[in-house]
């Protein structure tokens, strides 16, 4: 199970890093190369999207069919065990949803970018007319 976190989070670090550098201001040439670089990554990047979807509903089942540790009878040890899956889980739930986030938030942002290129191209064509 550590192996598919681990996964997730080197993911969501790659993505946080590619929105950093696509927002970061850059000469045009360099952004546009750029964009169309990760432009050609986000297509086979896409599997993070169902593969939150699926730990999310794992984080769900989980939640669902955990032995509640609530009564008087349970000792300091199994409370703490209980409480420390509490907030595993509540981390990994943050860390399916940044996933998914930041995925779209790096497709929004080359796609901002390709619309403003079009853009530049149809008014450079019509001051040459």
């Amino acid at each position: 199970m550590a192996l598919q976190w681990m996964i997730l989070t080197y993911v969501v670090a790659a993505e946080a890093v590619l929105a950093a550098i696509l927002t970061v201001p850059s000469p045009k040439a360099l952004k546009y190369r750029l964009v169309s670089l990760v432009s050609l990554i986000l297509q086979p990047a896409l599997f993070i999207i169902p593969f939150a979807g699926f730990q999310l509903l794992d984080i769900y089942w989980k939640n669902e069919h955990r032995l509640m540790c609530t009564s008087e009878i349970c000792t300091a040890a199994e409370r703490d065990r209980y409480e420390k899956t509490i907030y595993k889980a509540q981390r990994n739930v943050i860390l399916c949803a940044s996933a998914c986030l930041l995925y779209w938030c790096v497709y929004r942002i080359c796609k901002f970018n390709q619309e403003l290129q079009r853009l530049e191209e149809a008014e450079k064509r019509q001051k040459d007319q």
